[in-house]
C-alpha cells in the first residue's frame, strides 16, 4: 500500500509540474519593481537564507551526537529530511497557506500562490519591499524546515520513520502554516492583536516544543535506558554550526542589511554567550562537573531565548533574557523527570520554555528606541499592554499548538503506528529503519 501511495505522489507532482504552463498564470517580470529592489538587501537575505539552511544540519548532529550509538544515523537523518520534505512541501501549499491572502487571519488562502507561482523577482512582499519577493518565501521556507525537525529530539530512538514523514507534513500544514500566518502576516490575527515575535519564539519554538511535549507523551517512554551520548565532538559542532546559522535567523529577519540586522546579530551573540556561561555556573553550583554538554545546551536555550526579542531590545536587557532563560531552563531540565515523560533530549524543557520565556521577556523589554515598530513598549518601560498581549499569546499558542500536535500524532497512529517494536528499539533505529550503522 505504502508503494502505491507514494508512487502516486510522485507522479501527481511530476504530471503537475511538467504541466503547470496549462492552469497556472503566468506573471511577466515588473521592470519598474526590480529597480526598487536594494542589491546590498538581496546580498544579505541571500546569505541570511543559507545560514538559516545550515542550522537543519547543525541540529541533526546536535541531536545525534546526544543519543546512543545505534540510533545516530536515524536521528540525523530525520533532520536531513525535514530539508528535504518540507521544501517541496512549501512550494506546493505550505508558503500560501502562510503568507497567502487572509482568511480569518488565522490561515492564508493557498490558490494565489501554489507552485509558487506569482512568487518571483519581479514583485515583493509587503513587510519586505527591498527584496524579490521569491526571496522572501525562500527565506521564510527555512524556518518551517527547521521546526519540525526540532520536535524531533523529543520522541528520538523510538519512532518509526515512514510516521515520523508524515507526522511532519500534517504539522506544516495544521500548525506551523497557521502560527506563521497569524503571527507575521500583516493580517494575522496576532499580529494585529499587537503581539510581538522578531524571528519565531511563536511560530518556531513555542509549537516545536509542545509539539515535542505532545509527541513524548504519546509514543511513550523508551523501553530501554537512557543511553550514554554517542559523541559529544558531534554536540559541539552541531552547536556550533547551530549558533552560526542562527546570525541568519536573527539577523536575517530584518530583512535588509540595516542596522536592525546589526543590531539582532548583538543581542543574539550576547544572549547565546551569557547563557552558555549560566548554564555552566549552576551545573557548578549544584556540584555537577563543567561539561561540554552543557556549554552547549545553554548556548542553545540563549539563542532560542532572545530569538522572538532579537530585533526589539537592548544590549544589556539581551544579557539578562539570556541569564533568565537560562536559568529557568536548567531547573526544567534538572526536575522534568519527575513527570515520568520521556522527552528524550530535552526539547520542551529547552525550546519550548526558552521560547516562552522570550516571548514574556520581549513584553518586558521590548523598546521603541530600539525599532521604532514598536507600538507599546515593555513592562519595564512602564507600560502594561504589550507584556498583557504577549501573555494572552502565550496561553492561546501552547493550548493550540499542544491539543492539535496531539491530535496529530493520533491521528498518524491510526494510519501507521507511531512506534517502532520492542525488538526493533533494541536493536537500534539505524540498521532496523534505515540499513546503516556506525
Amino acid at each position: 500500500m505504502r508503494k502505491i501511495v507514494l508512487s502516486v505522489i510522485l507522479v501527481t507532482i511530476l504530471v503537475l509540474s511538467y504541466f503547470s504552463n496549462y492552469f497556472l498564470t503566468s506573471h511577466k517580470t515588473n521592470l519598474s519593481e526590480i529597480s526598487k529592489f536594494d542589491t546590498g538587501d538581496i546580498a544579505w537575505m541571500l546569505v541570511a537564507s543559507a545560514l538559516v539552511l545550515l542550522m537543519t544540519p547543525g541540529l541533526g548532529f546536535f541531536y545525534g551526537g546526544m543519543v546512543g550509538k545505534k540510533n545516530v544515523i536515524s536521528t540525523m537523518l530525520q533532520s536531513f529530511m525535514a530539508m528535504i520534505i518540507v521544501t517541496v512541501l512549501w512550494v506546493l501549499i505550505a508558503f500560501g497557506l502562510s503568507f497567502g491572502p487572509s482568511i480569518g487571519g488565522i490561515i492564508g488562502n493557498p490558490i494565489p500562490y501554489i507552485f509558487f507561482q506569482g512568487v518571483g523577482i519581479g514583485t515583493s512582499w509587503k513587510l519586505a519591499p527591498t527584496i524579490p519577493f521569491l526571496l522572501f518565501a525562500l527565506f521564510q521556507a527555512k524556518f518551517a524546515i527547521i521546526t519540525p525537525a526540532i520536535v524531533t529530539g523529543a520522541f528520538a530512538e523510538r519512532i518509526r520513520f515512514w510516521a515520523y514523514l508524515l507526522f511532519m507534513v500534517l504539522f506544516i500544514l495544521f500548525i506551523y502554516a497557521p502560527l506563521a500566518h497569524m503571527t507575521w502576516h500583516p493580517d494575522g490575527l496576532l499580529y494585529n492583536f499587537g503581539v510581538l515575535d522578531f524571528a519565531g519564539g511563536t511560530v518556531v519554538h513555542m509549537s516545536a516544543g509542545w509539539a515535542a511535549l505532545a509527541g513524548a507523551i504519546f509514543l511513550g517512554k523508551r523501553k530501554s535506558p537512557k543511553p550514554t551520548p554517542a559523541r559529544i565532538t558531534y554536540v559541539l559542532l552541531g552547536t556550533g554550526l547551530l549558533w552560526f546559522g542562527w546570525f541568519g535567523f536573527n539577523a536575517g529577519s530584518a530583512m535588509g542589511a540595516n542596522g536592525l540586522a546589526a543590531q539582532a546579530l548583538g543581542t543574539t551573540t550576547v544572549a547565546a554567550a551569557v547563557a552558555s556561561m549560566t548554564w555552566v555556573f549552576l551545573d557548578k553550583i549544584m556540584g555537577h562537573k563543567l561539561s561540554a554538554m552543557g556549554a552547549c545546551i545553554g548556548a542553545v536555550v540563549g539563542l532560542v531565548t532572545i530569538t522572538p526579542a532579537a530585533g526589539f531590545v537592548s544590549m544589556p536587557h539581551a544579557i539578562t533574557i539570556g541569564i533568565i532563560g537560562s536559568i529557568i531552563s536548567n531547573i526544567t531540565v534538572s526536575k522534568f523527570h519527575k513527570f515520568k515523560i520521556d522527552d528524550a533530549l530535552d526539547v520542551f524543557a529547552c525550546h519550548g520554555v526558552g521560547g516562552m520565556v522570550g516571548m514574556v521577556l520581549t513584553g518586558v523589554f521590548a523598546s521603541k528606541d530600539i525599532n521604532p515598530a514598536v507600538i507599546d513598549q515593555g513592562l519595564a518601560f512602564g507600560e502594561t499592554k504589550l507584556f498583557t498581549h504577549q501573555i494572552i499569546a502565550l496561553v492561546g499558542v501552547s493550548i493550540f499548538a499542544f491539543t492539535i500536535s496531539y491530535f496529530l500524532f493520533y491521528i498518524v497512529n491510526k494510519i501507521t503506528p507511531l512506534r517502532v517494536s520492542q525488538e526493533k528499539e533494541e536493536l537500534g533505529l539505524d540498521i532496523t529503519q534505515h540499513g546503516e550503522y556506525l
